[in-house]
């Protein structure tokens, strides 16, 4: 099924590239962030492909996401779509945008992809492991983490929690460098080894995780609620994400 989940994310890919290049509208949602034709765009033809590949799996998706929890909490496998991650991103035109698509069994992110497509990088995560263009992941691990440690944060949602978490590992490392990027690329740069470790303290929701943390899962990484320690689970009741920490 990862040929077909591929296949699926480039078709979304091309046509988000083809609005991309044009002057396209910005529109407002009910919680005031930005939407595009290209979210819309790429939402139908995800939707549309999935249902055809697997008519059994329910899709929950960021843009149709008004699913009740009466009727989510009886499903074990589900769909988790986000067209566009990083619509800010998209906006902007600074290319750090992902189509994500992840598989979800029992709570949890056992398959998927992230697709970047104005950089053309291709992450996903299935039952042989993680991968990026082919290459498997982690591409490189840090053997001294005492010495020197990368952390990537949030290029539109830095925090003062994130930059005190910064401030706390100080303590504990010689040389901490900090990197931004946009989107769910953060979990995909700890997946393959770019970054050491991703802090968010800050709001995301589920469809803007799970497909990036199917592919750190696989690489070999932690995907930890900040406060407690436990894994990050899917399909709650609430479809808010507590904090979290990739490492």
């Amino acid at each position: 099924m990862t040929k077909e989940l591929i296949q699926i994310a480039k078709d979304a890919g091309k046509k988000i590239m083809e609005i991309y290049a044009t002057d396209f509208e910005v529109y407002s949602k009910d919680d005031k962030s930005p939407l595009t034709e290209a979210d819309k765009a790429a939402n139908e033809i995800i939707c549309r492909e999935l249902k055809k590949l697997t008519p059994q799996i329910p899709i929950l998706s960021e843009e149709n996401k008004t699913i009740d929890y009466s009727e989510r909490k009886s499903w074990t496998q589900m769909w988790v779509v986000d067209p566009i991650d990083g619509t800010k991103e998209f906006i902007k035109k600074n290319g750090e945008f992902t189509v994500n698509i992840a598989l979800v069994e029992n709570g949890v992110p056992i398959a998927g992809v992230v697709y970047a497509p104005a950089i053309d990088d291709m992450y996903w995560a299935d039952e042989t492991g993680a991968y990026k263009n082919g290459d498997k992941l982690p591409l490189s691990t840090n053997e001294t983490p005492e010495k020197s440690l990368t952390i990537v944060a949030s290029r539109s949602h830095m925090s003062q929690e994130t930059q005190d978490y910064v401030d706390y590992l100080k303590k504990g490392t010689e040389s901490i460098e900090l990197t931004s990027v946009g989107s769910s690329l953060k979990l995909c740069y700890v997946a393959e080894g770019k970054a050491d470790q991703y802090p968010r303290l800050a709001p995301t929701m589920e469809w803007d995780t799970a497909a990036a943390h199917a592919v750190a899962l696989k690489a070999g990484k932690e995907v930890l609620n900040f406060e407690t320690r436990q894994n990050l689970l899917y399909n709650k009741e609430n479809l808010l994400n507590p904090w979290f920490l990739v490492k």
